[in-house]
């Protein structure tokens, strides 16, 4: 327990460091190329911290252990939003609710939501077989798309910089830090739950979940600091959107993939509507919001273990 607690501190700070480099590293290539922070944020960075969820769920799905790779992708989600964002919600409200964040992000927001719906239908049918996958990789590439289309110079990355070629290998390093980070973590709390005889399916929707939901709360908790709210929101944003339709859609390709319940395919639906208000009230509101999100992902978390 000693020597796990040691790797799991070491995660953490590979973690809050590589988040640090990555978002310089990223919010300069914005600047750098003339491309929105929000549109970096949600789909370079997002694809980034996305990668530990792809890692472990097609290695669950290759080792015929469906379970934790949709446990990780939906609890991700759940995680993203209900923790994350909620928490630069009550850290920095004002940029989280900020007009011109709510501005950006609203029609990401939708496209999260409609992404949601669409993986909500395909498992309406007990499986997600290799159509399925088949259709939310096409979906995935619209949704990409459309945000590259759209996505010149905008208004919130005005104070943003380039460090010239010193941009690639803070992205780079930093993203290298991040997902280390991570997978140290992952693997520890995997190993606590494993030996309390926790279900696959609840290991990944809480453990493995959250762990590979760091690098989204690390990179966005940086850049909520720093003043970014259009890569930390749009990282979270973007992630989700990752998570269900490029991780699952490959996945449904390797192998069929199981839907056991849709209860919390309908529950990562319903903390995805959520989402909206936060970019609609005011500082007050929006932190008291975060809040209200923060105690029900801790409520979530008992109901799936049965205490409450």
């Amino acid at each position: 327990m000693i020597i796990e607690a040691i790797i799991f501190i070491v995660g953490i700070i590979l973690l809050v460091k590589g988040a640090d480099y990555f978002v310089g590293g990223g919010s300069g290539l914005a600047a750098r190329f003339g491309v929105s922070v929000a549109t970096i944020g949600f789909t370079i960075i997002a694809f980034g911290t996305s990668l530990p969820e792809f890692v472990v769920s097609i290695n669950a799905i290759i080792a015929n252990d469906s379970g934790i790779a949709l446990g990780n992708v939906l609890g991700s989600n759940i995680a993203n939003i209900a923790l994350v964002l909620a928490l630069c919600a009550i850290i920095n409200p004002k940029i989280v609710g900020s007009k011109e964040t709510s501005g950006l992000m609203l029609k990401e927001t939708g496209m999260m939501i409609a992404a949601t719906v669409l993986f909500f239908l395909l498992a309406m049918r007990g499986t997600l077989d290799i159509w399925a996958g088949v259709v939310m990789l096409i979906a995935f590439a619209a949704i990409l798309a459309v945000l590259w289309r759209s996505g010149g110079t905008e208004a919130d990355d005005g104070e943003v910089t380039s460090h010239g070629r010193r941009d690639i290998v803070l992205t780079i390093g930093g993203l290298v830090a991040v997902i280390i980070g991570a997978q140290l973590v992952v693997d520890t709390s995997v190993a606590i739950a494993t030996s309390l005889g926790v279900p696959t399916f609840i290991i990944g929707l809480s453990m493995v979940a959250i762990g590979t939901s760091l690098p989204e709360l690390a990179t966005s908790l940086v850049a909520i600091m720093k003043g970014e709210g259009g890569i930390s929101v749009g990282n979270i944003l973007g992630s989700n959107i990752f998570n269900l339709l490029l991780v699952m859609g490959v996945g449904a390709l390797i192998s069929p993939i199981l839907i056991g319940s849709l209860t919390d395919v309908l529950i990562t639906l319903a903390f995805s509507v959520a989402v909206i208000p936060l970019f609609l009230f005011g500082d007050r509101l929006t932190r008291v919001w975060g809040a209200g999100l923060l105690v029900a992902y801790a409520l979530y978390m008992l109901l799936i273990f049965g205490l409450i």
